[in-house]
């Protein structure tokens, strides 16, 4: 069973990211503030999680969470400021829509920026550990999720639905048949040498 948070007198967020490693979309964050007595067996990394487990987890959460939100970053901004700082802002994004305002941020991952005065600890694989950071997990994923397979009804040759803008073979087999979309980031390596030699 997964701890609640780092801080047990605070109001704590967790925050937590989804869609970074994808060629194509945003990147889409979270943060959740969980009450103190909450507690759900089946919460855990969201990558660990099937689909279905992570929708049934999402209306949970939000209903009982003290303050929830998601935020994204689009691909044209993660372009320009590259994914680590687009990671990070989608957090902030995120952390700055809740209501109340948390007193301490638990960060999944190793790398984060102050926002403003609130006290932040970093956690790696903090989705895995405490249930503040995997509810923010389960949000960002379900979201991005539920954008991208909103894509892909206008870009079905790349299906989204199914890889959700991740670097799959059909993903990048289509980028080197159809070419590139507006929603894929310039940035990253959309085609490798050797997978173009392979096609």
């Amino acid at each position: 069973m997964l701890k609640l948070k780092i801080n047990p007198n605070l109001l704590e967020c967790g925050t937590d990211e989804a869609g970074r490693g994808c060629l194509a979309g945003p990147v889409t964050a979270a943060a959740c503030i969980l009450p103190d007595d909450f507690s759900h067996p089946l919460l855990n990394d969201s990558k660990k999680l099937t689909e279905s487990q992570r929708t049934e987890l999402r209306t949970i959460i939000e209903s009982s969470a003290i303050a929830w939100a998601v935020a994204h970053v689009t691909e044209l901004e993660i372009d320009s400021m590259n994914i680590l700082n687009a990671s990070i802002e989608a957090m902030h994004r995120a952390i700055l829509k809740l209501n109340p305002t948390p007193e301490f941020i638990a960060v999944d991952g190793n790398r984060f920026k102050p926002l403003g005065q609130i006290p932040f600890q970093c956690v790696i694989k903090g989705d895995g550990k405490y249930q503040n950071i995997a509810a923010a997990s389960v949000l960002a994923k379900t979201e991005r999720d539920r954008y991208m397979k909103q894509l892909h009804l206008e870009y079905p040759k790349y299906d989204w639905r199914q890889n959700k803008g991740y670097p799959t073979a059909k993903h990048r087999s289509a980028i080197a048949e159809f070419g590139d979309t507006p929603h894929h980031r310039k940035t990253f390596k959309l085609l490798p040498n050797q997978l173009r030699l392979n096609l």
